[in-house]
């Protein structure tokens, strides 16, 4: 499932054309006391100014049970 962008606009600049960006490799988010492979890490980033206005993990159903302390 993508994630849906909702932001329309880049609170820092106004810039109003926003695009995705993946980060992978060793910056995979993983689970706190959880054996896992982690998730990638994908962004909504202005094109303009390079803002990164939301961030989140492509898989977040691999975060299930790592609850908050």
């Amino acid at each position: 499932m993508r994630h849906m962008i909702k932001a329309t606009e880049c609170p820092k600049c106004g810039g109003k054309e926003l695009g995705i960006g993946k980060q992978s490799g060793y910056a995979v988010m993983y689970p706190d006391n959880k054996m896992s492979l982690g998730s990638n890490i994908e962004y909504v980033i202005c094109t303009d100014c390079g803002f990164i206005i939301e961030s989140y993990v492509i898989k977040p159903e691999k975060f299930k049970g790592t609850l908050l302390r």
